[in-house]
């Protein structure tokens, strides 16, 4: 299975459309994003359209810029699905997530991540592999360290990676992480960021 993940748009439309002819030049089966679609919950016109005229699969999550309400009416006019809580299979691949953060507006509280996550993951825990898709960075990482002073990472979304074990963990929210790759027992943790990353499974 090949994907295209990217999060952290903030309502480029521009950025938008560069992804969606990456993810057609690579011919993807699914494009994620993982969050930070708008820039706090405005300049949501059109947002999506460039992945949906090329009809592509596309899974989204909410960020800390946008609540879920604003992630399931982008993801109805659009086509997509909402991923936050829930999962979906792809053949024998599991992919389940849980956007927002532990700040700002739309914050969740750690036992209120974990239990989405969860919640996903108990769908699709049979599956051969599974995907674990989140928004905020987990605590105690490389990726954290760009932000410990401002705000930490999240200890539901470690804790998640260390009880569910996914074979990937995507994540986006730190801006100067992008491209950071790092390993959790065996799961690989990858921020996404802006500009996409493909990945197999």
């Amino acid at each position: 299975m090949k994907i295209l993940a990217a999060g952290d748009i903030h309502g480029d439309i521009g950025q938008a459309k560069k992804l969606a002819k990456l993810a057609q030049k690579e011919k993807v089966d699914v494009v994620i994003l993982s969050g930070d679609l708008t820039m706090g919950e405005i300049s949501t016109q059109g947002l999506l359209f460039p992945f949906k005229e090329l009809n592509q699969k596309v899974l989204i999550i909410p960020g800390n810029h946008e609540s879920a309400a604003t992630t399931e009416f982008l993801a109805e006019k659009y086509d997509a699905v909402n991923l936050h809580g829930y999962s979906m299979r792809f053949e024998d691949v599991g992919i389940f997530g849980c956007g927002s953060a532990n700040i700002g507006v739309f914050q969740l509280k750690d036992d209120e991540m974990f239990g989405l996550l969860k919640n996903g993951f108990d769908y699709v825990k049979d599956s051969k592999k599974r995907i674990m898709v989140t928004h905020v960075h987990p605590d105690k990482t490389l990726m954290s360290k760009f932000t410990e002073n401002l705000f930490p990472g999240s200890k539901a979304v470690l804790k998640a990676i260390k009880e569910f074990k996914p074979d990937i963990a995507i994540c986006s929210h730190v801006h100067e992480a992008e491209g950071i790759e790092e390993k959790i027992g065996n799961t690989r943790l990858i921020n996404v960021g802006k500009t996409g990353k493909i990945i197999e499974i």
